[in-house]
């Protein structure tokens, strides 16, 4: 574990009890559910959700509400292609459900699309069924994603339900109906992510067609330099067998992709589902200085000047350096949650307060941070405060 932590102080004032570090465990159910409204239409999904401990049907962690990601598979592939997504997503505090229909050879992109719309509804109703693991478990945010063929059956998800507050797609394929005429509809925020060597749905002819006709007056496309159509998620045989195919091929790893496209999507999704304002500055930080990506967008997610600072407060930390834990002892304000980043704003780790603190409260450092300079964001009940820390 980390050595030393000197943390040079221009802080914040704050409340205390305990604090519940991230991230989370992950837990995994199998839910089969059914669609009245289709004719009672099986909908067979794969959940994954916040956890204490890791594990099949564990029960959903503490006394929070987590927002739901509803995310379509690509073509002939299966949930399990998209491990990255669940590994990146879940810790942070997020419920990432994937449906399992429509994966033949002759999909019905209208019904996948419908199918993913449908899952944001019947989660909300499981966190309202009190036999369910998820009762009083679900928030009212929620997001639709999905990759190559469920990319473009999100954009129908959201032309078909009201319900879905955003969309964020990556290597979106276009679909019968069309995503890109589906996207002509959305006014909701939108992120699209894209590889700038796709050769299976090339940029030029997918994904920034469906960005240029989004109505949304908070979008953002981001491309990937090098990036593949198959590296966005794991490795899967049939979609590596179309994509050998074609050219050009990527010039960066799938790790190095997974690195990248999760660089943008967490704060994005941050700042929309979990109201997040720093990773929205994060994110518009990023979009600006990432020589890894070319960005285009329509908006700033946290202008600074909506950031206001706590002012009147202290905070004292102890031992100095520390080791294993770090000590803060607070006043006159309340800590809603912290965030550690690195020099250049890459989120890397969050704790979480189960009850805001008001006096004091212990960190466990996280394992594996070289020595350098840290950012640490704290989120107080009064505004964001960013304070600079030195690993030793």
């Amino acid at each position: 574990m980390s050595k030393a932590l000197t943390f040079i102080t221009f802080i914040i004032g704050f409340s205390a009890i305990h604090l519940t570090a991230q991230p989370y465990a992950v837990g995994h159910t199998t839910l089969s559910l059914t669609d009245a409204s289709r004719s009672n239409r099986s909908v067979p999904v794969e959940v994954y959700y916040p956890a204490a401990t890791a594990g099949d049907n564990v029960p959903v962690t503490g006394n929070k509400k987590f927002p739901v990601i509803s995310f379509g598979h690509g073509f002939v592939m299966t949930w399990d292609a998209y491990k990255n997504v669940w590994n990146a997503l879940v810790p942070g505090g997020i419920i990432v459900a994937f449906p399992k229909t429509e994966g033949s050879a002759s999909p019905s992109h209208g019904e996948f699309g419908k199918d993913l719309a449908f899952v944001i509804a019947a989660m909300d109703l499981q966190g309202k069924n009190a036999t369910s693991i998820f009762y009083n478990k679900v928030d009212t945010m929620n997001c639709v994603m999905g990759h190559s063929m469920g990319g473009g059956a999100a954009f129908i998800a959201t032309s078909v339900s009201s319900q879905i507050k955003c969309i964020a797609t990556l290597a979106a394929a276009e679909t019968n109906p069309s995503a890109i005429k589906a996207a002509s509809t959305l006014k909701i925020p939108s992120l699209v992510v894209a590889g700038g060597n796709d050769c299976v749905t090339p940029p030029s002819a997918y994904q920034i067609p469906m960005y240029d006709s989004l109505k949304s007056a908070c979008k953002a496309y981001v491309s990937i330099n090098g990036a593949s159509h198959c590296q966005m998620g794991e490795d899967n045989f049939l979609c590596n067998f179309g994509e050998a195919t074609c050219n050009p091929k990527p010039t960066i790893s799938r790790a190095v992709q997974h690195q990248t496209q999760f660089r943008f999507l967490i704060p994005w999704l941050r700042f929309h589902l979990l109201n997040d304002c720093r990773s929205g500055q994060t994110f518009d930080s990023l979009a600006a200085k990432d020589v890894a990506v070319s960005v285009r967008k329509t908006c700033e997610l946290c202008p600074v000047n909506q950031a206001t600072r706590i002012s009147s407060f202290t905070v004292s930390t102890f031992p100095i350096p520390a080791d294993d834990i770090l000590n803060l002892s607070v006043a006159k304000a309340a800590i809603m949650g912290c965030d550690l980043l690195s020099a250049a704003g890459k989120y890397l780790y969050h704790w979480d307060f189960t009850v805001p603190v008001t006096q004091s409260t212990t960190l466990d450092l996280p394992q594996g941070l070289t020595p350098g300079i840290y950012l640490l964001h704290i989120n107080g009940s009064g505004g964001d405060l960013v304070m600079r820390i030195v690993k030793r």
